[in-house]
Formats: C-alpha cells, structure tokens, sequence
C-alpha cells in the first residue's frame, strides 16, 4: 500500500541536511547554488533549491532517506562536465555533490586494481598509478576534471577507447546507493562474479538508478613507446575512406581521431599544434607498445593511408611532438568557444561507412539552419562530436541550433547509427530517443527504472521520454515536415 509522503518546508529540510553533513556542506543562497544549474551544457538551466556536499556512504543513505520519506527528487553531481543536461537540477529537489568523496581508497599494483570514490578526477587515477608502470585507460576530453562517478554513469570513452574500450570495459565492480536507502554492489575483483551481470546496465545509467560511491577499476600496463600519425586529405569522403582501410585491415590503432578543416583551423588558432588547415580533413593515428611493434606497426598505418589518399604525412618523433598533436584534438571544444560567443556539442553514432553521407548532411543542414558546424570525431567507432556554433543573445539562434543537433541525430538514426555514444541522453536527447525506440522498447526502459527506483527520486525526467512526451514529438515532427516541404526556399 503506498503512503502519502511527510511534507517538509525548505527551511525544515536544510536544517535536517545541516544536521547530517554539517552546516559548511549545505549551500542554499541563490550565490552558492547558482555555480550548480545546470552542467557543461548549459543551455539547460535550473538553480537548485539546496546543494549539499556528503563526505561518506553513511551520509548519503542519511540524506536518501529523508528524500526518499518526503519524496524529495535527487539530482547525482560530479564535476558537471557532462554535455547532456544530466546533472541539471530538478525543481523542488536537490543536488547531491559528491566532490568531498575524492579520494583513492587503494590501488593494488599486483592486482592492477585501483579502489575509487566517486569525485576522484579521471587523470588523477592514472597519475597514481603511473609509478608502478600502470595506468587508466579511458581518456575523456574532460579527464583533467571529470571524475570517475561521473564516467561511470555517462559510460564515458575518449580518444583511445578504439583499442581499450569504454568505462563499461574498465570497470570491475561498482558501488552505491538505491532510492530505498539501500547499499547495492554489482560485479567484483574476480573475472567473473554470480549472479546476473549488471555492470552494463548501471554505466551509463546516468545517475538514474543508483547514487554511485565507490568504483573498482581495472589498470592496465602502460605502454613503453608511442607514436602518432597525422595525415591530411584533400576532401572528407578520402578520409572516412582511410578509417575504414585501416579497420578492415585488421589494425586495432590505440586512437584514430578525425577532424574537419573548420575544427583544425579553429585549434591551430588556439593552441599551434602544428595541424595542416589547408587539408579538408585530417586523422591521428597512434601506435602504443613495445619499440617494435610501434614501429611495425606505424609503417603499415603510413603505408595504408598512403595508398588511400593520403597527401601528406607527420609522424611524432618525440613524446613532446605527439602530446603537442594530441593537445589539439583534445582542445577542440574550448577552441569553438574561441570563435563562435556559444557552441553547441552533439554527439551521435553511425557505422563508420556512413561518417562520409553524415558530414555532407552536416553541411547542408548549415545552409539550412545558418549556422556554422565544426566537426570533431572519433573516426574509429564512428561517434561524432558536431560543434554548432551559435549566439545565444541573438533571438531565435538557439532555437535553430537546437534543431540543427535534432536533425543530425535523426540522420544518424537513419544510417544505422545512435543518439549518444558517450555523452549520455539527460534532457538534451529526449526527444531523440522517442525516434529511435518503439513505445514498447521505452516501456522496458520505464519498467527497469521502476525496480531500482520505484519513487522516482532518483534524477527523475531525464534519460527516458514519457509517452506524452513522444506523442507531442511526433506531432511537431510531422508539423515541421509540412512546414519545411512548402517553405524551404526561406531558409
């Protein structure tokens, strides 16, 4: 039988919270919760009521029972790097940040095992185990400040999940803390663990099902040499043509990153990576291992790329040169927000034969929408990272930029390809999901959300568009569809 829940005021609330975590670890002055509406796609924005900052498992349950009684949402934070409106508050509920739970609880070099809280930064794992010749292999952009809770609920990937794979991949075992008040542990150290295997369904769950606090990650040995190949093509169709040769060919490069000319162009600006901005396009190829399988390797990588185009290559000689090429694609989005007052990061999937049709819908749909669109992607898995520049102080360009990001994820939908592929679905991708799946497929999404929270608190409307929601889509889909048939020739 379900109960009424306990009302509580917002002054009753921050004094229960002040109570658990003390009163420096609540922040409820539109001044100190202003920092937290919305995270790194800020478009979406709401200020919270309360944020409040726990420093242990027995806090967070403290603090997940008095929501859990009041019906009070909780929205999960880490460092709020994320780019899909994850993290966004939710109105009446609260922030839950877990930035005071950073720290490593141990890291076993025999095992090659590294025991995390949620708010320790990505690099930061890698950095300590760098001594004993081990390291993390996810690389996010962000690694610099994301954290490791947060990866693990976006499934986060990076420039060399082509060859070590994503979070799902690294992860041993995660940690946390259901919507009951419940501690729930899923996988182990051990290869296997009983039971049904859950891991895949938590990462990337978005902080939907479960508050994460602490992670098993996997370390793996740090190569001893590594090269990088940067090659320019005269046209993007050659280049997507060279991923493919270089996958086909059984090669399994630790990165294989693609850029176009406005996104090259944009980071030479900003950071002289040495970048051929006369070229179309350009792809990074790294070897990782010993000397001679670098080596071996590197050549038939130039030999391939060679024979596909290819009409200029560098290779890195120094450890320098190739974190000086790195350092740009890994500076491409701060480099957008060099050139356009706002940007606009989509992140869709689509088999790597289909990168070349998606970059020329790509550059139709800038004439269409008039807008300007960077493109920055890793190659080898065929997730694209468009970059929509706009002005959001000029009326009405938001609203074309956000339906500039719709329709490239439907164009990704219709070559074979996903919504995300590593930045999750939040708020931002609602509507796209109510084109990819069926009402029965998102009534399973629903169903699996229902036993692992079964009062919604737990980052409530995110993640899975409700069947209003869908229905409304399609309405204004079709609406759209009339409206651009017979007005076209005015955009």
């Amino acid at each position: 039988m379900n109960h009424p829940p306990d009302t509580m005021n917002a002054e009753d609330l921050i004094k229960a919270l002040i109570e658990i975590v003390g009163p420096e670890w609540v922040l409820h002055e539109p001044e100190e919760t202003r920092a937290y509406a919305s995270d790194a796609l800020t478009a979406y924005r709401e200020i919270p009521k309360v944020v409040v900052l726990p420093n242990g498992e027995e806090e967070i349950v403290a603090i997940v029972n008095i929501c859990q009684q009041r019906q009070i949402p909780i929205v999960p934070r880490g460092a709020g790097t994320g780019l899909s409106g994850g993290a966004r508050p939710i109105r009446e509920g609260i922030v839950l940040s877990l930035a005071r739970m950073n720290r490593i609880l141990a890291l076993d070099p025999e095992a090659a095992i590294a025991i995390l809280e949620p708010g320790v930064r990505n690099l930061a794992i890698s950095e300590a185990a760098s001594p004993h010749g081990l390291f993390y292999a996810p690389d996010p952009s962000s690694q610099i400040a994301c954290t490791i809770g947060g990866n693990v609920n976006e499934n986060a990937g990076g420039v060399h999940c082509l060859k070590y794979g994503l979070t799902l991949h690294n992860v041993l075992q995660v940690r946390g803390i259901l919507s009951s008040g419940e501690v729930f542990e899923c996988g182990g150290q051990a290869p296997d663990s009983p039971g049904l295997d859950l891991l895949p369904l938590l990462i990337g769950s978005e902080g939907m099902l479960m508050i994460v606090t602490e992670v098993t990650v996997r370390l793996l040995p740090r190569p001893t040499h590594a090269k990088v190949v940067m090659a320019s093509f005269d046209s993007i169709e050659t280049c997507a043509h060279a991923v493919a040769a270089i996958i086909s060919s059984c090669l399994i490069p630790a990165g294989l990153e693609m850029m176009d000319q406005a996104a090259t162009r944009a980071v030479e600006d900003f950071i002289q990576a040495g970048y051929d901005c006369e070229a179309a396009a350009i792809l990074l190829v790294e070897s990782d291992g010993s000397m001679t399988e670098v080596d071996e390797e590197i050549a038939q990588i130039k030999e391939i790329l060679l024979l596909n185009g290819s009409r200029s290559l560098v290779v890195s000689e120094t450890e320098e040169e190739r974190q000086r090429i790195w350092s740009g694609r890994k500076n491409a989005f701060p480099a957008a927000g060099r050139v356009a007052p706002e940007y606009y990061c989509m992140d869709g999937t689509v088999p790597r034969r289909q990168m070349a049709p998606l970059l020329a819908h790509i550059a139709q749909l800038e004439k269409h929408y008039g807008l300007r669109c960077m493109n920055v992607f890793h190659a080898g898995d065929g997730n694209m990272h468009p970059l929509i520049l706009f002005d959001g102080k000029i009326i009405g360009e938001w609203a074309r930029a956000e339906a500039f990001g719709n329709a490239i994820l439907e164009k990704c939908i219709e070559l074979g390809g996903t919504v995300t592929g590593e930045h999750g679905v939040g708020v931002e991708k609602l509507d796209s999901l109510c084109v990819q799946f069926t009402d029965a497929e998102r009534e399973v999404f629903h169903r699996l959300k229902e036993v692992f929270d079964p009062l919604r608190i737990l980052n409530p409307d995110k993640g899975i568009p409700s069947l209003r929601r869908c229905v409304e889509h399609g309405r204004k889909r079709v609406a759209a569809s009339d409206f651009q048939s017979t007005h076209l020739e005015h955009f």
